[in-house]
């Protein structure tokens, strides 16, 4: 299996991301929760300000991800380990969108991330063993 269905997966769950927010904010301003210009300023019902949030998130650690994905892919380095790792991820990030949207769980929320960050640290130190040995040649 290719490393790039996991990082497809990952960018599918930001374009769902990015539908729910459009969904929640539709329906804040049809129930009078929100005004449209609202938005712009971040004043928005805490259940949709709990979906920008994770949007704005999913610009941050699957970043990293996106790139050691792309490296590994384009140098043909890619490991059983690397692909566990990329699924531990995304799995990762869709239980960090849950937690983060659906609840206050801030406590939760940072040991579901921190799955996500080994993961990521997995995959950027077999980069870094890439690059050592590389430079040994």
């Amino acid at each position: 299996m290719s490393l790039l269905w996991p990082m497809l997966f990952q960018i599918g769950w930001t374009f769902l991301l990015y539908a729910w927010l459009t969904v929640a904010r539709q329906r804040a301003v049809n129930r009078g929760e929100a005004e449209y210009a609202g938005f712009a300023h971040g004043h928005e019902p805490h259940h949709v300000a709990r979906i920008t949030r994770n949007l704005a998130n999913q610009f941050e650690l699957p970043v990293i991800f996106y790139a050691i994905v792309v490296l590994l892919v384009a140098t043909r380095n890619v490991t059983t380990i690397d692909l566990v790792a990329a699924w531990i991820f995304v799995a990762g990030r869709v239980i960090h969108t849950l937690v983060q949207t659906l609840t206050d769980d801030v406590r939760l929320r940072g040991q579901v991330f921190l799955i996500n960050f080994a993961a990521v640290a997995v995959l950027a130190g077999h980069a870094a063993v890439l690059a050592l040995d590389g430079l040994g040649r």
